[in-house]
């Protein structure tokens, strides 16, 4: 029985990730994470309501079960929240909100980790750099991004970055090493 309840909760999680993802995706593109929290913890709420779950296991249809979800949450939902609610329900993963909260809320948690990244330069940067450089790696890792600098004139020019276990160099030094070996 336990190794059963295991994998319903795996394959829940499974069913509820690209909900969660695409909701991440769309509250940090739109810079409303917190709207979007608070929107996936009531409908949660209501998903776990007796009466709902009985709906959820009955013979409504899914628009119908849609947009009766979508009127007991009212205005707690705004018209993106009342979307995902109504994809969700027309796919019949109305029961999987509980997971799709949790792993909205890990996303989250990933997100508001702090990256360390180290820039090398052989001369100085220019605050327009380092926030050029800045805005990349959050972009690229999908998180905060604190830079410290340091200088190492051997690179001639351009920065090495180590960015957790990466290191992109783009410096003329290992250019001219990679053209030598070539």
């Amino acid at each position: 029985r336990t190794v059963r309840g295991i994998g319903a909760m795996s394959e829940m999680t499974t069913i509820a990730r690209p909900y969660a993802k695409a909701a991440f995706d769309f509250a940090v593109e739109h810079q409303a994470l917190e709207s979007w929290l608070g929107m996936l913890t009531f409908a949660t709420e209501v998903a776990k309501n007796d009466t709902m779950q009985s709906l959820f296991q009955g013979s409504v249809a899914a628009a119908e079960l849609g947009d009766l979800f979508v009127r007991v949450c009212g205005e707690q939902l705004d018209s993106n929240g009342q979307n995902l609610i109504r994809v969700m329900a027309e796919n019949g993963r109305l029961s999987a909100l509980p997971a799709v909260l949790a792993e909205f809320v890990t996303l989250k948690s990933e997100l508001d980790k702090q990256l360390d990244a180290e820039v090398i330069s052989a001369a100085p940067l220019g605050e327009t750099e380092m926030t050029r450089i800045q805005a990349a790696l959050e972009k690229r890792y999908g998180r905060a991004v604190k830079l410290t600098c340091s200088l190492d004139p051997a690179l001639m020019a351009g920065v090495v970055i180590k960015a957790g276990d990466e290191i992109i160099d783009a410096s003329v030094r290992s250019k001219l090493n990679r053209l030598a070996e070539a």
